[in-house]
């Protein structure tokens, strides 16, 4: 018995941009299985507006009904992409016959490989979001930076990144890296040098305590987006109904699953609709990982709060004072398996861009702030920019591409 390897995951698309392409995924299950997809599917810049999840335990059945950004080319080549980074990441079918998937489990908890890409250019308008935007095609995940700007107007950019394909070790994935930013840079790249580091360059540091109160506590949300999230036990004699009702953001799929797979709930079948008005209702029934209802009024109230807060503010921006600068703090929380949220950095640099707002000095870096890992950026803005566009358009304006409300 078994499913061929090209059926595990079938993408239809579709000949009207304005229409959504179709992926399904048929594949034993896993806990947190729906979180990993979607969290590829937010990595490639698709928005879901459909989605439909069924399983019996062992295998499951997973349509996404997507549209893709349309500041993105998508060619054959991109969708193939896309189906590999899909089917890497489902369990071996194998594992639906009672024989364990020692491939993806072990692969998630392997240490990754950290490379450093030291690339020193001279400054120019937009050349953060351009060298991450060559990184996000590259399919290279930046875990750390540091991004600092001399008084003669050059740059030194420490980029601290993993690589998904696994290959940035050799030499022609190293040669194909420069040339891509070459491409991009031109002439204002000097130099750019690429080496492995140890995984501890990436560690998680407790909350700094020059950390802006503005990222450190939680605080009411900008905006007047309304989350309802209610759960039920008499619908079904072995699940526990969780219904969502709230205003569709980028990543906002990614955002539940992200959250149920840090409590180790299971999806036994769920429903995913987005409405007119950007209104999304979203229907689970769930279990704990025994299998069992979820009965314990206290653990519903936490999972109901925790998915409350995670909805209402994935992210956390603020724009602050640190001296006499001007200083953008953005943090995500971090799943449990370390994987930080995607294209961060990618959006704050293009947000950034379009305001005409240029970097001094960035950073990112892991910290405990309550109970949760967060990974925190900290982009020192330039002092002729900054003071030419007003605070709170720049922080607006960051928050809203974030969240996938362009236009600024």
């Amino acid at each position: 018995m078994g499913i061929l390897h090209d059926d595990v995951v079938i993408i239809n698309q579709s000949k009207n941009e304005a229409e959504p392409s179709v992926i399904t995924i048929n594949c034993p299950d896993k806990t947190g299985l729906g979180c990993d997809l979607c969290r590829i599917l937010l990595f490639f810049g698709l928005t879901i507006v459909r989605g439909d999840v069924s399983t019996d335990g062992k295998w499951c059945y997973i349509v996404f009904w997507v549209i893709p950004k349309p500041i993105i080319k998508w060619d054959t080549c991109r969708w193939e992409l896309l189906k590999n980074r899909l089917i890497g990441t489902c369990p071996s079918c194998s594992s639906a016959f009672g024989i364990s998937y020692y491939s993806s489990e072990l692969q998630s908890s392997m240490v990754t490989d950290v490379f450093l890409i030291k690339l020193f250019c001279y400054d120019r308008k937009g050349l953060s979001h351009d060298v991450t935007a060559v990184f996000s095609k590259l399919e290279l995940n930046i875990k750390k930076l540091k991004v600092s700007t001399t008084p003669v107007g050059t740059v030194m950019n420490l980029f601290f990144v993993t690589d998904t394909r696994e290959l940035l070790h050799t030499k022609m994935r190293q040669e194909e890296t420069y040339e891509a930013l070459v491409e991009v840079m031109q002439a204002a790249i000097i130099s750019c040098n690429i080496e492995k580091v140890g995984p501890e360059v990436t560690a998680c540091s407790q909350a700094s305590p020059f950390l802006s109160s503005a990222i450190t506590n939680d605080v009411v949300l900008r905006t007047s987006n309304n989350v309802s999230v209610t759960m039920d036990n008499s619908f079904s004699p072995a699940h526990t109904l969780v219904q969502i009702v709230c205003q569709d953001h980028k990543g906002l799929l990614y955002d539940i699953m992200r959250t149920l797979k840090d409590y180790n709930i299971q999806i036994s079948y769920g429903r995913f609709y987005l409405k007119q008005g950007r209104k999304c209702e979203i229907d689970l029934f769930i279990t704990q990982a025994d299998g069992k209802k979820i009965i314990d009024p206290s653990m519903q109230r936490a999972l109901s709060s925790r998915l409350q807060m995670e909805l209402l503010q994935p992210l956390r921006v603020a724009v602050v004072s640190r001296g006499p600068d001007t200083e953008l703090l953005v943090a995500n929380p971090v799943e449990l398996s370390s994987k930080g949220r995607p294209l961060v950095f990618h959006d704050i640099t293009l947000a950034l861009n379009m305001l005409n707002t240029c970097i001094f000095l960035a950073e990112i870096g892991r910290h405990v702030i309550g109970d949760q890992e967060w990974e925190v950026y900290r982009v020192l803005l330039d002092e002729g920019t900054s003071l030419s566009t007003p605070r709170r358009k720049i922080e607006e304006g960051v928050w809203k591409l974030l969240m996938g409300w362009e236009q600024i």
